[in-house]
């Protein structure tokens, strides 16, 4: 089990969290927002469209502290340990071109920022559970990848999505290790892509995507364990046969395609029925599909056959 730095706890519920937009000012949010959604909009448009989504909020838990939660971040492009903010600073975010090809209409190349531009961006409070137990919440900035799907016009034979990180070893230091079949790649059966719960993200903390946390632009499925949400994509594919995913390459036994979460069904080197939240010095009791069943169990037609949950 990983070593948990622990830090004071908000102390507020986040229900009673004036919202950062609103303590930053006018002035502040608008350059920020600006900076959300691409140079290309302008930033009263990006205003506009960063609302938070009432929907989708966690009531029973407390946001994860920022500062905690955009430093202890797995991203093994960066190296295996949680500690990897700083050398994610790496990164170059710009220009970012993203490639949309497979079992579509037309494939098709587009900037970031172009893309960021045909949206509509929210907020999103989500949970965020770790297969390792440990969890965060955290407010994420964004768009469903529903609209995404919509926009790539995917052909009827399409049955996956196949999602792919970025590829340059000399900028991170973890792609040198030629034992791990880079580049990080994830997949999603074409029902949990247009589910309303999976999320493209932007944006945290009501600001631009950390690098740490995969900007400019990351996956959000709360329901799976958060080695499914993978970072900083440049490809997304459309295919036929289910993508074989990076950590399922290298031991399906432990980390498997769906990946759902399950306190009934342990990882084999430990227990899944307990979680600890980051910054907090209590563990708390794991939900099934982490408390989102209402939403995504019906995606699954036996929830009693064990693969659904590695």
């Amino acid at each position: 089990m990983p070593h948990l730095r622990r830090v004071r706890p908000w102390d507020l519920p986040e229900r009673f969290v004036t919202p950062e937009p609103l303590v930053l000012g006018r002035r502040s949010f608008l350059a920020g927002a600006a900076a959300l959604a691409g140079a290309g909009l302008p930033a009263e448009e990006a205003e506009a469209a960063v609302a938070r989504n009432a929907k989708w909020t966690v009531d029973d838990r407390k946001l994860t502290d920022e500062k905690l939660a955009t430093t202890y971040n797995n991203f093994y492009e960066f190296g295996s340990h949680k500690q990897i903010a700083k050398a994610a600073e790496a990164l170059v975010t710009r220009p970012w071109r993203i490639r949309i090809d497979g079992l579509v209409e037309e494939p098709f190349e587009i900037e970031f920022d172009e893309l960021v531009a045909k949206v509509e961006l929210e907020e999103r409070i989500y949970r965020l559970r770790c297969v390792e137990a440990w969890s965060m919440v955290v407010p994420w900035i964004g768009f469903p990848l529903r609209r995404l799907v919509e926009l790539a016009r995917p052909l009827g034979s399409a049955k996956f999505l196949e999602l792919q990180t970025f590829l340059d070893p000399k900028t991170a230091p973890g792609q040198r290790a030629f034992w791990y079949p880079w580049p990080y790649t994830e997949g999603l059966t074409i029902a949990e892509a247009t589910n309303e719960l999976a999320f493209l993200v932007t944006g945290a903390y009501g600001k631009s995507l950390p690098k740490s946390m995969g900007a400019p632009i990351r996956l959000a499925v709360p329901w799976k364990y958060g080695f499914k949400s993978v970072k900083s994509i440049v490809r997304f594919r459309f295919v036929e046969e289910r993508p074989t995913t990076f950590w399922e390459e290298i031991a399906d036994h432990e980390y498997g395609f769906w990946a759902n979460v399950n306190p009934d069904v342990p990882h084999p080197r430990w227990s899944q029925k307990m979680e600890q939240p980051l910054g907090e010095s209590e563990k708390i009791p794991t939900k099934i599909f982490n408390g989102y069943g209402e939403w995504v169990a019906h995606l699954y037609p036996d929830l009693r056959d064990p693969v659904y949950f590695r």
